[in-house]
């Protein structure tokens, strides 16, 4: 009795050391950016223990201006990413890196243009000729196919790299910066500029997605189950912080360094709209408007800011987000 009851526990502790080891599987999910309120849903996610209950041991990473997520995520380096959008995505695609996105963050074009009165830059139609800063992970692809729309060759436009900061643009460096409406341009308001132009890609006909969350395509071959049990976990995460913002921006204050918190609080405040908005109110967070980003691609093919025309379904994959329960992405659920 007492050998079978021995042989019962060794397999019950068998069964569970596999279990377990698998409920503790090593993930990371790397950043387009800093630690910042843009990011809130996956910091709340692990803070909550959603990453942990869906099995996951979670290491996230932030970003920065030097950073591709796609590259790191493509080369298995990062598990998961919160990329860059609609054009970086399918951009990486068109040169072959092998990355999915399973969900789209942001529903409406975060990005905006701003210049001072006295640029004399009234539409993007005057960056000819103009000193133009972008970040180079991903928003290049906004403002190429923004530039092309208006008739604008790449080659008569000065197209600089954007630091973390907004200084050289207030010192006067170059003539446009590219800022998001959720941060950069609250820091410009708060600094006093307060009477900036501002152009938005929408004034070109130019709407996409942003903030991919991305995979690998070895990780979907291989691990589908993990790759549905991280997006699960990060749209839990963010309805979470949309409902309880003031224990959301703790968390990312907890999470930062130097962050100050009346800005963080805007931050996600502006980021709730980016990511409720149009079909994300209808649909759900992190839903994959395949129609809106069938037209970004013929855009971007037309304007040539990829070279050439890119599957649809090699760089977007709507199954997972189908899968998530209604209840992690309906805000009204």
């Amino acid at each position: 009795m007492r050998k079978i009851l021995t042989a019962s526990l060794l397999a019950a502790v068998s069964v569970f050391g596999a279990a377990s080891a698998h409920a503790n599987e090593a993930v990371s999910l790397r950043l387009k950016w800093l630690t910042q309120a843009q990011f809130a849903g996956v910091y709340v996610a692990k803070a909550k223990g959603f990453y942990s209950d869906a099995g996951l041991d979670m290491t996230i990473q932030p970003g920065g201006p030097n950073i591709n997520v796609e590259t790191l995520v493509a080369s298995g380096a990062d598990t998961f990413g919160i990329a860059s959008g609609t054009e970086g995505v399918l951009a990486s695609r068109a040169k072959g890196l092998p990355i999915k996105a399973i969900g789209m963050d942001q529903q409406i074009t975060p990005y905006v243009y701003v210049t001072k009165p006295d640029s004399g830059i009234k539409t993007a139609a005057d960056f000819k000729g103009k000193k133009v800063a972008t970040w180079f992970t991903g928003p290049q692809y906004v403002l190429y196919s923004v530039l092309a729309a208006n008739g604008i060759d790449r080659k008569d436009v000065d197209i600089i790299s954007q630091s973390v900061t907004l200084q050289p643009f207030i010192d006067g460096d170059f003539d446009v910066a590219t800022a998001t409406l959720y941060n950069e341009y609250n820091t410009l308001l708060e600094k006093g500029l307060t009477d900036l132009t501002v152009i938005s890609p929408e004034d070109s006909g130019m709407t996409s997605q942003q903030d991919a969350i991305i995979t690998s395509d070895k990780m979907i071959a291989e691990k589908p189950e993990v790759v549905q049990a991280f997006l699960n976990a990060t749209l839990r995460g963010w309805k979470y912080a949309f409902q309880h913002p003031d224990e959301a921006v703790d968390i990312v204050m907890d999470a930062g360094t130097g962050l100050d918190r009346d800005h963080q609080a805007k931050m996600l405040d502006k980021v709730k709209d980016l990511m409720t908005g149009s079909t994300g109110a209808s649909k759900g967070l992190g839903y994959l408007n395949l129609d809106a980003i069938s037209a970004v691609e013929k855009n971007l093919v037309k304007y040539e800011a990829i070279t050439k025309p890119v599957e649809i379904s090699d760089a977007f994959d709507p199954s997972f987000w189908d899968k998530v329960p209604a209840e992690d992405k309906l805000m009204d659920k």
